[in-house]
């Protein structure tokens, strides 16, 4: 797609790279809008980010954003350690996005004249597709090698509209040891959390792995004492497939509660998919 028909947004930590596969003038008026919804997102989050930071537990009050509110939806009933900040960044790319198709439905057949839309949050991918479209996306083994080892095809009748990506060496902290964890779900916040859940448990204990805890690493981590890795050395094999297959049983289980699709799992040169069959 030409870079001109692309809209950029920073503010902060927020990196977002939006696409209108449609006419110019509805694309120009659907940017505007993501523009205008953008300039709120940093603040909302911050009035409740107290709340967000603190390991989900039911027994918590509701937070009152709405972007808030799909972190909270996004990590009930995992089981596990987890935050809801484990979905802010699939959250916000899902906001947005949403705020494009509702601008696009106020409008009299606006909405059929688009084929895909798209909002990618540093990699956590939201999107729209109209009928007889799809959405082609890369899969990458290593984030710190960005070499293209897998191509899916999500075609309009796929249940996907969101996919994350997690690991040890990403932007965010991880209690595991995979490279990277990248998971299609029906939500880009649903596959935010699911990839953080899922690159926690892609793990084993050996004495070459270095884990620190998570406050030290990063003064405003939301995962305080608990140690995340910052270093991994070159494993043998079968460790490396037992840290992957530890990792598969949550995937697993996370299809089970129809929480996510598929799953890609990869760890030093070594890949595993989980999909729901």
């Amino acid at each position: 797609m030409p870079e001109v028909n692309r809209l950029y947004l920073h503010h902060g930590p927020i990196d977002i790279i939006a696409h209108v596969d449609g006419p110019e003038k509805i694309r120009s008026d659907l940017y505007e809008c993501a523009k205008k919804r953008f300039s709120t997102v940093l603040e909302e989050l911050v009035s409740e980010l107290d709340l967000l930071k603190l390991p989900f537990s039911e027994v918590h009050p509701e937070p009152q954003g709405r972007i808030a509110r799909k972190m909270f939806n996004a990590v009930r009933g995992s089981g596990a350690f987890i935050t809801p900040m484990a979905a802010v960044a699939g959250a916000v790319a899902e906001e947005i996005l949403e705020t494009m198709v509702n601008q696009a439905k106020s409008k009299v057949s606006c909405l059929e004249k688009i084929r895909r839309m798209y909002v990618n949050n540093g990699g956590d991918i939201s999107f729209w597709l109209n009928y007889g479209s799809a959405f082609t996306i890369g899969v990458v083994d290593n984030p710190q090698r960005p070499e293209l080892n897998t191509k899916v095809c999500l075609p309009y009748e796929s249940p996907v509209r969101g996919l994350a990506t997690s690991g040890w060496r990403g932007r965010s902290q991880s209690l595991g040891i995979a490279d990277a964890v990248t998971v299609l779900a029906p939500s880009s916040a649903c596959a935010d959390a699911a990839a953080t859940l899922i690159a926690n448990n892609v793990n084993i204990e050996h004495p070459g792995i270095i884990k620190k805890p998570a406050c030290d690493v990063k003064d405003d981590s939301d995962l305080g004492m608990h140690p995340v890795t910052v270093k991994v050395p070159l494993l043998p094999e079968k460790e490396v497939s037992r840290a992957l297959r530890n990792g598969a049983e949550s995937a697993k289980a996370l299809i089970r509660k129809d929480k996510i699709q598929s799953a890609y799992l990869s760890m030093q040169k070594q890949t595993l998919i989980i999909e729901n069959t």
